[in-house]
């Protein structure tokens, strides 16, 4: 009885740690210098008051699986949309920016991008929904070599990516995503990890993205070029989604 009574509690501990070990998230953002905590989702529901973020909310570790989900956009949960966080982290046009994962599972490849969306006025009032808003400044996906851009997250090595250095200042929100394609093959198997965080750009710039902008869920679906992919048996060239890099 007491055997079987413990063996009930390891698996269940199991079943709820899996989850945490299993996947990851942005933990961390270096921005101008500065390091911005990003939302931890296992302690920062639980403080009151809570504690004032540049990170949006994430409903956890887990990926999206519905890609025409609102979720989708930042990482929330049961089509909650993207609530505003609290601040803005100064950003120069033309810096980079350093984003520091959670340990990342070696089984989980796939390519990585980063999108910007001005916001209309000040960011912490502002939830884009289905709005074409969205376009991307950053991505990488299979590498020459075989490796794919995610496989970094593995070794725990940080990512970087720049800011267009015409980017005109003004609110902005930066989503970051994940794509895992271990399940691709089969479809609808792949798994997003989104990430959203704000920043207030600085300079003299005036760009403000390209004339096409996207929204998310909307820039591909489930069948979208490189959102199926074999990452065991594909040889061939990797086609990553969604538009083209805005270069500025």
């Amino acid at each position: 009885m007491k055997t079987t009574f413990l063996a009930s509690v390891i698996a269940a501990v199991t079943y709820l740690a899996a989850p945490v070990v299993g996947h990851g998230y942005v933990s961390e953002a270096t921005i101008g210098g500065v390091k911005y905590s990003g939302y931890l989702p296992y302690s920062d529901p639980y403080y009151n008051p809570p504690n004032k973020r540049i990170f949006r909310k994430i409903a956890g570790n887990g990926p999206v699986e519905d890609v025409t989900s609102i979720d989708v956009q930042c990482g929330g949960w049961q089509n909650s949309g993207s609530e505003p966080a609290a601040l803005h982290a100064p950003a120069p046009a033309g810096s980079s920016i350093t984003l520091q994962w959670t340990q990342w599972p070696d089984s989980h490849r796939g390519p990585v991008a980063t999108y910007l969306a001005k916001c209309p006025g000040n960011c912490t009032t502002f939830n884009p929904e289905s709005s074409k808003v969205w376009f991307k400044i950053a991505h990488e996906g299979k590498r020459a070599d075989g490796t794919w851009a995610s496989d970094d997250f593995i070794y725990n090595k940080p990512y970087n990516f720049k800011l267009p250095a015409s980017l005109a200042p003004g609110n902005y929100i930066v989503r970051h995503e994940l794509i895992a394609l271990h399940a691709a093959w089969t479809y609808p198997g792949i798994q997003v990890y989104p990430s959203c965080f704000q920043i207030t750009v600085t300079g003299s710039g005036s760009a403000t993205g390209p004339a096409e902008k996207v929204a998310f869920p909307g820039a591909y679906t489930g069948s979208s070029p490189g959102m199926v992919y074999d990452i065991y048996q594909g040889t061939g060239p990797y086609t990553i989604p969604g538009p083209a890099v805005w270069q500025g």
